[in-house]
């Protein structure tokens, strides 16, 4: 069997608590990429909204002034860190495009510091104490991938995580590695009974779109009681075909570093061409509500 020779970017993802300071939340941020600098690390990935507590939990008008422009100073000062250390940065920040047009973004800055590129939050949820739909506007600039000194990454955000839709369409852009910045939790009057399955059916869902696309896949989340939710950490990182790298506590700041060779893309995809065997002339029912629609 042949192989390919190993091309072993190193990774970091940031799992963090989140508090009411915004400046110390993006301070803390910082000082975790530097150790992700230090520990060698050539992309590291925060989790999902880290300048604030996940204010989604209440409809409030007020948290509209948690919003800040991209580029803005978030962007800038993830900016610094990525040249300062020629490391990428993938950080999750609520952008204020327009006045009335607010969107759940990720960024992505280049190990010279430039933007990369942005990814506006597409599938956005309406759960209760994740009214979303109340702040951000979906996304429109559809899925994509962005060739950074280090791999062609995807980033897709939070809810995104379960549609294999989403992760398919990034992965056929080119994209080696997809990254899931997150800020998921159990309600506390549900995690007893039904928290484990939850954990389960979620770390699931995203190892299945590493098997269906031969992909790295690596999720980001945050930990902490924030009112009535207790956000579950458990961060990981997968490889091509779904195997786990490594996988954070439910309970603890943690950085976790992790080698990814991306010659295992090539390789798995070889060996499991699904890509290959895709259908693609019949998948028109992909583009309707149900199968039964007009």
């Amino acid at each position: 069997m042949t192989q390919s020779r190993p091309r072993v970017v190193r990774i970091a993802l940031v799992q963090m608590r989140c508090s009411e300071d915004v400046a110390d939340n993006l301070a803390r941020g910082l000082v975790r990429i530097d150790e992700a600098a230090a520990a060698g690390a050539q992309i590291v990935c925060l989790p999902e909204l880290f300048r604030s507590r996940y204010f989604c939990q209440t409809e409030d008008h007020a948290k509209f002034d948690l919003a800040e422009p991209i580029p803005g100073s978030s962007t800038e000062a993830l900016s610094a860190k990525a040249k300062q250390h020629g490391i990428v940065i993938v950080g999750s920040l609520f952008e204020r495009r327009a006045a009335g047009v607010y969107h759940n973004t990720a960024v992505v800055l280049d190990a010279d510091g430039s933007l990369a590129g942005v990814y506006r939050k597409m599938h956005i949820p309406d759960d209760p104490l994740y009214y979303e739909k109340f702040y951000f506007t979906p996304g429109d600039l559809g899925f994509r991938s962005f060739q950074t000194r280090f791999a062609k990454i995807g980033v897709l955000v939070c809810w995104d995580q379960w549609f294999p839709e989403a992760a398919r369409l990034t992965a056929l852009t080119g994209a080696e590695m997809l990254f899931y910045p997150t800020a998921i939790g159990w309600h506390q009057g549900e995690k007893e009974q039904f928290g484990e399955q939850q954990y389960d059916a979620w770390q699931t869902i995203q190892r299945s779109h590493a098997v269906a696309n031969g992909v790295f896949v690596a999720a980001p989340n945050r930990i902490g009681t924030e009112g009535t939710v207790d956000f579950w950490g458990g961060s990981f990182v997968a490889a091509p075909f779904g195997p786990l790298l490594a996988k954070a506590s439910h309970d603890r700041e943690e950085l976790l570093v992790v080698d990814c060779d991306l010659a295992r893309v090539e390789e798995t995809r070889q060996h499991w061409p699904f890509l290959r065997d895709r259908r693609i002339d019949f998948y028109g029912g992909l583009v309707k509500r149900m199968i039964d629609d007009a």
